[in-house]
């Protein structure tokens, strides 16, 4: 049974103030639970049904706490319409500057990125294409939000995310010598440019684009081109749909 004050806890993870307060984050669904209970993250308190237990018995013992619990248990304490069979309470891990070194690879600054679904979506994208380092502004969704880890289908395991001000990465990529690179409605077509193996692309806001003064510091823009013949055509991508496109195209010029 999961008692009142702890479904409480659950339920109050949905806000940030409480995820802060508490130092915890909330992981639903078995694929993300297992997924967390193989990487690095510290699970403090894991409850699960019996059906879940039964194939990972070994898994559940990573936690600090394990408890079996009915589904109807799972039901009152989730925060999905269509609960699985189990749930977890996660340590936030303390947060740190940005790396010495961001290797030879490609890293993703969002610029004020508002929607949980897109920034999930983008921390899949970066799993995908080995895009080892994403950075936030400190205005972009809190990546542990609990619609952000569901949309993250588990790859926030594996990318390492961290919160910067644009000011202190671009310092710190220009002592680097790692070109930033910036969407753009008005850029050049990212078909068409010579794409490093090592830069930092950064991607805008949702409504309203890259911020004037993070502009100011882009050293190349680029825009994936319009192919609709239509005069009344989308005015523009979706941000995760564009950072998806702009990354595989990073990575072709890579592998090509």
């Amino acid at each position: 049974m999961i008692g009142k004050s702890t479904i409480k806890l659950i339920k109050s993870l949905a806000l940030k103030k409480f995820r802060i307060k508490e130092n915890l984050f909330l992981v639903e669904g078995d694929k993300i639970v297992s997924e967390v209970l193989d990487s690095d993250y510290l699970v403090e308190k894991l409850f699960v049904t019996n059906s879940y237990l039964i194939s990972n018995k070994e898994k559940c013992k990573k936690a600090r706490l394990f408890t079996e619990v009915s589904p109807s248990d799972i039901k009152k304490a989730s925060q999905l319409k269509n609960p699985q069979n189990c749930l977890a309470l996660c340590r936030i891990p303390a947060k740190s500057d940005h790396p010495n070194n961001l290797g030879n690879n490609l890293s993703i600054y969002l610029d004020d990125i508002q929607n949980p679904g897109n920034l999930g979506t983008i921390i899949r994208i970066c799993d995908w294409f080995n895009v080892e380092y994403l950075f936030l502004s400190p205005k972009t969704v809190d990546c542990y939000m609990p619609k952000v880890i569901q949309a993250s289908m588990g790859s926030f395991c594996r990318i390492k995310i961290l919160t910067i001000g644009f000011e202190q990465l671009a310092d710190f990529a220009a002592e680097s010598d790692i070109p930033i690179y910036g969407a753009f409605l008005e850029g050049n077509n990212v078909y068409r440019e010579m794409l490093p193996q090592r830069a930092i692309l950064v991607m805008g806001n949702e409504g309203n684009g890259i911020q004037k003064e993070v502009e100011k510091k882009i050293n190349k823009k680029i825009k994936i081109p319009e192919i609709s013949l239509n005069a009344k055509r989308a005015e523009s991508l979706n941000v995760s749909v564009a950072t998806a496109i702009i990354c595989s195209e990073f990575k072709r010029q890579l592998f090509s």
